[in-house]
């Protein structure tokens, strides 16, 4: 179980609409993963290191809109600096899917 967090907390997660603009292989990562540019909108683009690529390939991921923390602190991952925190769920063998919106939204859109 996780701990409880306020409301205040919560509002200090910002939480948006993206476009994957760029997606490139990362074999400096620990893991298998991707090195991503996604397209915030007003936001800018922002990079993420997102270990996905047993449920998705390069071409699956291109203009894919996706959601994520783009307020997350940016953290090294070998010689590159994810900037987001791309949010994905475990399926039953353990590897992330995505999490999406369900009609196409604007780049930069906050989730509320």
């Amino acid at each position: 179980m996780t701990q409880n967090i306020s409301y205040d907390d919560f509002t200090k997660l910002d939480f948006r609409i993206g476009t994957i603009i760029q997606v490139n292989d990362f074999p400096k990562a620990r893991k298998p993963a991707y090195q991503l540019k996604i397209d915030f909108g007003a936001l800018g683009v922002k990079q993420s290191s997102a270990q996905i690529t047993e449920n998705y390939t390069k071409k699956d991921l291109l203009n894919h809109q996706i959601i994520a923390l783009v307020n997350f602190e940016p953290k090294q991952i070998a010689n590159f600096f994810s900037e987001c925190l791309v949010l994905g769920a475990p399926d039953e063998k353990g590897a992330i899917v995505l999490l999406q919106c369900g009609k196409s939204c604007k780049n930069g859109q906050e989730v509320n």
